[in-house]
């Protein structure tokens, strides 16, 4: 049975409560972050603890623990779990008041932060990047503010489901007929030696991985074009990969039917993921 946090108390996970007016709950009015763990260290910690900053700030909501004491209690967590490799859930919402209410409550509401483990034996050697992953594309109907790490996450889950009744991996969306991201990742292709993504705007996640992967990529004097690209771009591309913190850097070999190149990972996306690897596991803390 896991250790999870909640509000300051080290609880088993089968008696940690949270209140039925909590306003993450009731308007999904929180934000979270997800960091890595590999060889029992956190991965990108520092770019995490910002995000979860500009956040709350886009939301005019406070942060309830500083950076300092936030990181204690991920490695505290890591301690109590044993987890050598897996992820740290982290979800802050505006509290509990003592009624459902759209408006904002007192700013003396005490908030809700939570934090629990997740065990995943295996994730730096995740055998599906070796073969690849496939993907679908589906509208994009998300609200305007995807660059905020909000807990509004009903969308991405259905497109999770649309990709799996199509019997492929994951979706990517697309807005005014460009792809925007993936359903939990950013969005990659390669075209020659050139990889193409979408700008950081708030139509997508600016995601940690994604900003450590493109420096990596240019420091590996590869180059980069931030820009929009479509999904018939996309699916005449020589590669495809996504980003996330829970996938790292993972091939996509096939776009809605059609294969990429010979229908099996190119030789940028795993040469990133070894790059990214590296390097963070250097990083780690």
């Amino acid at each position: 049975m896991r250790t999870v946090y909640v509000n300051g108390d080290y609880l088993p996970e089968n008696e940690a409560k949270v209140s039925i007016f909590d306003r993450g709950f009731l308007m999904a009015d929180g934000v979270y972050e997800v960091t890595s763990v590999l060889d029992g260290k956190l991965i990108d910690f520092d770019g995490h603890a910002v995000r979860l900053q500009r956040s709350l700030d886009e939301l005019d909501m406070a942060n309830p623990i500083s950076k300092e004491d936030l990181l204690e209690v991920h490695r505290e967590l890591v301690r109590l779990n044993g987890i050598e490799e897996g992820m740290i859930y982290l979800q802050i919402t505006r509290g509990a008041p003592s009624d459902r209410d759209f408006a904002f409550p007192d700013p003396e509401t005490p908030q809700t932060i939570v934090l629990f483990t997740q065990n995943k034996p295996g994730l730096a050697d995740n055998p599906a990047a070796k073969k690849g992953m496939k993907v679908i594309s589906i509208e994009d109907i998300r609200w305007g503010r995807r660059d905020i790490k909000t807990v509004q996450l009903l969308y991405p889950s259905m497109g999770k489901m649309m990709a799996k009744k199509a019997g492929v991996d994951d979706a990517w969306m697309v807005q005014d007929g460009f792809v925007t991201e993936g359903t939990s990742n950013n969005a990659y292709i390669v075209k020659g030696n050139k990889i193409i993504t979408r700008e950081a705007s708030p139509d997508i996640l600016k995601g940690i991985t994604r900003t450590a992967v493109l420096r990596f990529a240019q420091e590996a004097q590869m180059e980069v074009e931030e820009r929009n690209f479509t999904i018939e771009e996309a699916r005449e591309a020589d590669e495809a990969f996504i980003t996330s913190a829970s996938t790292f850097v993972m091939p996509v070999v096939e776009i809605d039917g059609v294969a990429l190149g010979d229908g099996t990972p190119g030789h940028v996306a795993p040469r990133l993921r070894e790059i990214y690897l590296d390097e963070s596991r250097k990083a780690a803390g």
